[in-house]
């Protein structure tokens, strides 16, 4: 299979990346494309970063536990994996730990008249920052350290690995420090990446497509904080002035799309670091969805010319109505229709495992999985873990502005089923199993009969509730 080499820059990058994720566990198609995620962030104990890395760690366990037969087609179904065996899916930036950014340059070994100029290009502000926490805002301080990746070893183990039919996607906000400074640098040194690399001509006519993310969040106010979110509008401006010529006016880009929203909440104030745990926001669901789009695109609408588009793409995201909280019902038709079958199936499987299978272990079709025993697994523990996360993100966003609310996570022991807001379910008189989590038992008995024999153990667990949760969105909801 072809390959999608994904580079989520800074903490946007990270919240993208683990939004796609979830895309992914509830059987989103890829088009047939593996994803290699490549996190470029020099904050590593950012709190988004290890969150994100934590849930691609459970992904990954869920998908190899339930791939036995090399044969997944439901959730979890596309193969993630680690761009260097061991790398936690993150680029390596160099050594920023413990340095301020004057160490980090050599300020102090350069001669006279190279440290005067370099105290003209920045400030004493600059050079005194911490750079263990990321560029904070700072894209001139970014561009420094991220000009020096093409020299590591994943960039050199991304070259020896790219096949044609490969492409690669670069998630960055334009807003701040490390995604700002670090798009149109890594697409420059792709885009004109020396014959002495393995696979040159490859990288150098690669599809590239790109999503970059416009303010869609601003910070509380912190007189101590290096961060101020009143200059996130300038220097996006100023960003896209610099792309206009750079990035766009050079027709780099195979598929550029651009996100923003102008309801905006407050995050927490942090510099970087564990604290950094921004909420989950439909801005990164939407950018997480021109990913997906951009693996489907035609082959042949995505060619290269010596590093150069031949007919570059630009997209825009938009609703279907513009509403401060909405669900489903508000999306854009094409959206809707490629989201809301399985983002819905994999809830109701949520649902289920979190509120009723410790219940079900007298169910027939428990009892042939061995439910007992599966419930006590580690790859149990590591799909809960994962719902719990998937839980989380959906009410992260649920409570953020804008708001997206598509489901009721509280739904009530009678009414499983109404539990998509905006959406009323289809009932009937002969609705065997009864009306809630009765009638997903009755389902998950009738498929297990027809559930394929070669599947067993944790890959059949998965497949039935695929199966029955597809048949029970099918028949209840009109999508």
């Amino acid at each position: 299979m072809n390959k999608l080499y994904l580079f989520g820059i800074g903490g946007t990058g990270s919240r993208v990346i683990k939004a796609l994720t979830m895309l992914l566990a509830c059987g989103i198609d890829t088009n047939k494309f593996e994803i290699v995620p490549i996190i470029v962030d020099p904050d590593a104990s950012n709190g988004d970063v290890t969150r994100t890395v934590q849930l691609l760690k459970d992904y990954d366990y869920i998908r190899k536990e339930i791939n036995a037969n090399g044969n997944v087609e439901g959730f979890f179904k596309t193969h993630i994996e680690e761009l260097s065996t061991g790398s936690n899916y993150k680029f390596g930036l160099g050594d920023t730990n413990n340095k301020k950014f004057g160490q980090y340059i050599n300020l102090n070994g350069l001669d006279s008249a190279n440290e005067a100029l370099v105290r003209l290009l920045f400030s004493e502000e600059n050079l005194d920052a911490d750079m263990q926490v990321g560029f904070k805002g700072n894209p001139n301080i970014g561009s420094v350290v991220l000009n020096r990746f093409i020299d590591s070893e994943e960039f050199h183990n991304l070259a020896n690995g790219f096949k044609p039919g490969d492409r690669i996607f670069i998630i960055s906000s334009i807003f701040g420090g490390t995604g700002a400074a670090g798009f149109p640098l890594l697409l420059k040194n792709i885009r004109n990446v020396e014959s002495t690399f393995p696979n040159y001509k490859l990288l150098q006519d690669a599809p590239i497509g790109a999503v970059s993310v416009l303010p869609y969040f601003n910070v509380t106010v912190d007189d101590d904080s290096s961060i101020d979110g009143a200059t996130f509008v300038s220097k996006a401006k100023a960003a896209l002035s610099y792309y206009d010529v750079n990035v766009s006016g050079n027709n780099s880009l195979n598929s550029f799309y651009y996100i923003a929203d102008s309801h905006t909440s407050n995050q927490l104030n942090n510099e970087g670091g564990v604290g950094q745990k921004n909420q989950a926001h439909f801005v990164e669901l939407a950018s997480a969805l021109a990913i997906v789009d951009f693996c489907k695109e035609s082959t042949h609408k995505l060619d290269c010319m010596n590093g150069q588009a031949v007919s570059p793409i630009y997209k825009e995201f938009g609703v279907q109505q513009d509403k401060v909280i909405f669900g489903l019902e508000n999306l854009a038709p094409a959206t809707s229709q490629l989201l809301n079958v399985p983002l819905s199936k994999f809830t109701l499987f949520a649902l289920y495992v979190n509120n009723k299978l410790k219940e079900a272990k007298e169910q027939n079709w428990a009892k042939d999985l061995n439910l007992n025993s599966l419930m006590g697994s580690s790859f149990y523990n590591h799909l809960s873990q994962f719902i719990n996360e998937y839980k989380g993100w959906l009410n992260e966003m649920g409570s953020n502005q804008r708001t997206f609310l598509p489901y009721n996570m509280n739904v009530g022991e009678n009414n499983l089923f109404e539990f998509i807001n905006g959406y009323k379910a289809e009932s009937s008189m002969f609705d065997k199993g009864g009306k809630s989590y009765g009638r997903f038992d009755f389902m998950l008995s009738k498929v297990d009969k027809d559930i394929d024999s070669k599947s067993q153990g944790h890959q059949r667990f998965v497949d039935l509730f695929y199966a029955a949760t597809e048949e029970l969105i099918k028949t209840k909801y009109n999508f």
